[in-house]
C-alpha cells in the first residue's frame, strides 16, 4: 500500500517551492529510489527542469524531462508516468492521481495559497478514507 507524505512548505515563503522538491528528490535518489515527479502541464514541467539545474548553489539533482528520457533517476513529466516507474512518486498537481497507488511512495508538496491548501485538506481526506498510511511534515529554509 502506498506511504503518502504531505511536506507542508513554510507559510513564510523562505523555503522556495523548487528548493523543496530539489531536496525530496535529491534524498529519495541518494537512497537508490527512482522518481517521478508529476507537474500538471507542460510549461510547469520545463520551469521545474531548470529549477533542479540550479536549485542548490553547490549542487543539482540529475534529472530529465519524460519526453527526452535518460538514464537519470528523476523523471519530470506532466503526463501519465512511464510503467517502469513506480518507485516514489512527488505530486505537485493539487489533485489525486489516477495511477497514485502503483508507487511505493507518494510526496504531496503543500503550498500556503487558499486552492492548494483546500486541494490537500481534500486529499488528505481522500487518503485516509481509504486506509493509506499517511504523515505530515513541517519543512524548514534550513
Amino acid at each position: 500500500m502506498t506511504k503518502i507524505d504531505f511536506y507542508v512548505l513554510p507559510e513564510d515563503g523562505s523555503l522556495p517551492t523548487a528548493v523543496a522538491i530539489g531536496r525530496l528528490a535529491e534524498k529519495a535518489s541518494a537512497r537508490g529510489h527512482q522518481v517521478f515527479i508529476q507537474t500538471k502541464d507542460a510549461q510547469e514541467a520545463l520551469e521545474l527542469d531548470e529549477a533542479l539545474w540550479a536549485f542548490r548553489p553547490s549542487s543539482f539533482v540529475p534529472h530529465s524531462l519524460a519526453t527526452e528520457r535518460g538514464p537519470e533517476r528523476v523523471i519530470i513529466g506532466h503526463e501519465d508516468p512511464p510503467m517502469e516507474c513506480d518507485d516514489v512518486l512527488i505530486n505537485l498537481t493539487h489533485s489525486v492521481l489516477g495511477h497514485f497507488s502503483r508507487f511505493e511512495r507518494m510526496a504531496e508538496i503543500v503550498t500556503h495559497d487558499a486552492i492548494a491548501i483546500e486541494a490537500s485538506r481534500e486529499a488528505w481526506r481522500f487518503y485516509r478514507d481509504r486506509g493509506y498510511p499517511l504523515a505530515k511534515h513541517e519543512l524548514s529554509a534550513s
